[in-house]
């Protein structure tokens, strides 16, 4: 790895006197390869988090567009981006390049499904979850747990929102978590059951210090599920266990092939 120059030390300084990065792991974030899947309220918040935090590599995939309704949460767009309609991996591409233009960014305006993922994702250390639905939840979890990435899982809903870190091979998966998907129409979306931004910005910065701690190899990754709601004031982590029937992660699983 290079030595850090003089302009790019005080760049990150207030970052690497915290004891636990310093310059070796600042470097470590130069040289590391995420992938957001999703850029509305979490993937906005992550993508931002991370390009200022040195990431050096950041691939931003979404198919949607940029709309009025989403500017009280999704922090990276503004009027003029939802003025024009503009593809949010194309919006958080050009905010992003003005933020730190070190940062190898790279927009990709697609859906996600099982066809596909295998390509977004490959070549990544860390994939980090900022959708909004579980049916492409599962499908990152299936993908990372067969090319063994690690990804953090994130949700938010009214005034909470969850979030895990997941290892594959170390612990349990979302499956492990959410055995099934449930019915389209039947869960509840931000679109009929409505979000706060503030719980969004929180699971999102909790995403993006698990992809810190992830992508730097410390050993104070979180294990449990920290569940949050800030209007009735509860925010814990709960244990979970490894389903041994998993049909992902369970010695049964289909991945293992």
């Amino acid at each position: 790895m290079k030595d850090i120059d003089e302009t790019t030390a005080y760049r990150y300084s207030r970052q690497t006197i915290f004891k636990k990065m310093g310059p070796e792991n600042q470097k470590k974030l130069f040289e590391a390869h995420v992938a957001i899947i999703g850029l509305g309220a979490l993937g906005s918040v992550i993508a931002n988090n991370l390009c200022r935090a040195g990431v050096g590599h950041i691939r931003l995939i979404d198919q949607d567009h940029v709309d009025l309704s989403n500017l009280p949460r999704q922090v990276l767009f503004d009027e003029e981006d939802a003025a024009a309609k503009r593809p949010k991996a194309e919006a958080a591409f050009i905010h992003l390049s003005q933020i730190n233009s070190k940062t190898d960014l790279k927009p990709t305006v697609i859906h996600v499904d099982s066809s596909n993922i295998d390509e977004l994702i490959k070549g990544t250390d860390l994939v980090l979850d900022g959708s909004d639905n579980m049916e492409v939840r599962f499908v990152i979890n299936e993908a990372c747990y067969k090319l063994n990435i690690p990804w953090i899982f994130g949700g938010v809903l009214g005034s909470g929102g969850n979030s895990m870190t997941i290892i594959p091979g170390e612990g349990p998966c979302l499956r492990c978590f959410v055995p099934n998907i449930p019915p389209p129409g039947t869960f509840p979306t931000c679109a009929t059951a409505g979000v706060l931004n503030m719980a969004s910005n929180i699971i999102a910065s909790l995403e993006s210090a698990e992809a810190i701690k992830v992508l730097i190899g410390s050993p104070d990754i979180n294990r449990r599920i920290f569940v949050l709601d800030l209007w009735n004031n509860m925010a814990e982590y709960v244990d979970l266990s490894k389903d041994p029937n998993c049909p992902v992660c369970g010695r049964s699983g289909e991945w293992d092939a």
